[in-house]
């Protein structure tokens, strides 16, 4: 098979080097994406409350 896995940092990196090279307000935009979908991983891993 000629399929090659990329981890979820090579996978990360090869979406940003992509967004580097778009227009500002394009980058914008896919970079609050990624944060946005980075903040509901953590959110979900989250093992300790935040207020206790």
């Amino acid at each position: 098979m000629s399929m090659s896995a990329e981890s979820p940092v090579d996978e990360l990196m090869s979406r940003l080097n992509l967004i580097e090279d778009q227009p500002l307000e394009l980058r914008a935009v896919a970079f609050t994406q990624i944060h946005d979908e980075l903040q509901q991983q953590l959110d979900g891993k989250d093992s300790f409350p935040r207020h206790g």
